[in-house]
């Protein structure tokens, strides 16, 4: 891909981490995770996405996980045959030299297009054309893993991972056989012979040092649910919650019960309940309301109390 390389190194000489879109070389955020930011550079002449993971302390662990991500990427694209954009990566050391920063980059896809835009947009049959079309794509995978062990693929289904080609919000429509893009290939779950591909442990880096003990003993389980497609279907469902629309629960339960009960019902998968969602929902934002607090005061400490660095970009207040 054409990555303009200076334009990256000069953006993270001078990036403000607290206000990633007040740093000197102008972006735009467009999205966000515990450990990194998405966004597009103002101006490139290249329509790219940049997402930032300050995570790294040397060049063996950023290399391990740019082979995992390229390897991931392909495993998708080659193997089970899941559309993926067109990616890239770059690494640099951070502007005070204590870290190694990793650039994943994709083309830029068309907002609008991305799954938790199109929800809004849709009406209850277009919403079960495109989860039955999700849960499709997220077959491919388990089919995958049925037919041998030595590899084994995981995923974050979630609806925001995924974008919709060609859709064209001014006439909002999706039509059964819409082909879909899995986008969030740089979290690269995969495992062979039963070892993780990439190095869980880096994704800790953004936790309070006072919690990391507690977080490293569920790391595992947490790491897990992104392999059993049940826990993944879980959190695609819970996501109309989180998106504002809980009039959509029950029907997207309805669809993603029958999709079990009749294409994959080689799986034997328990059907959901929507109390079972909302209970699940409603712990999960729990915890994610604590983890950002804990965040917020870590970063208090870190940069107004011992005057160091905070590497990680924290969002304002979300409604969830």
């Amino acid at each position: 891909m054409d990555i303009d390389k200076a334009l990256i190194e000069a953006f993270e000489r001078t990036i403000n981490t607290a206000h990633p879109e007040n740093s000197k070389v102008p972006i735009k955020v467009l999205g966000y995770g515990e450990i990194s930011i998405v966004f597009e550079i103002t101006g490139d002449k290249h329509p790219l996405a940049y997402k930032r993971l300050p995570i790294f302390e040397n060049e063996a662990q950023v290399t391990r996980h740019v082979n995992a991500y390229k390897e991931y990427t392909r495993l998708l694209r080659d193997e089970i045959g899941i559309a993926v954009p067109r990616s890239d990566a770059m690494w640099l050391p951070s502007a005070d030299g204590r870290l190694v920063v990793l650039y994943c980059v994709q083309e830029k896809l068309v907002p609008a297009s991305i799954g938790n835009r199109v929800i809004h947009d849709l009406a209850e049959g277009g919403l079960k054309v495109l989860v039955l079309s999700v849960m499709r794509e997220l077959k491919k995978i388990w089919a995958f893993n049925k037919r041998q062990s030595t590899i084994q693929v995981g995923i974050d289904g979630q609806i925001s991972n995924w974008s919709v080609p060609g859709y064209d919000a001014a006439s909002p429509v999706v039509s059964p056989g819409i082909p879909l893009s899995y986008i969030d290939t740089s979290t690269p779950m995969y495992r062979v012979d039963g070892a993780e591909a990439m190095d869980a442990m880096l994704f800790l880096k953004s936790a309070p040092g006072f919690a990391r003990g507690i977080l490293t003993g569920m790391l595992h389980e947490v790491v897990d649910r992104y392999y059993d497609w049940r826990l993944v279907a879980n959190d695609l469902i819970a996501n109309f919650y989180k998106e504002q629309l809980p009039a959509a629960v029950p029907p997207v339960v309805a669809t993603v019960n029958e999709f079990f009960g009749t294409e994959a019902a080689e799986f034997g998968i328990k059907p959901f309940t929507v109390d079972e969602i909302k209970a699940y929902y409603k712990r999960d934002k729990q915890i994610w309301v604590l983890f950002q607090n804990m965040r917020r005061f870590d970063r208090f400490v870190k940069t107004k109390l011992l005057r160091k660095p905070y590497d990680f970009y924290l969002p304002g207040k979300i409604k969830r």
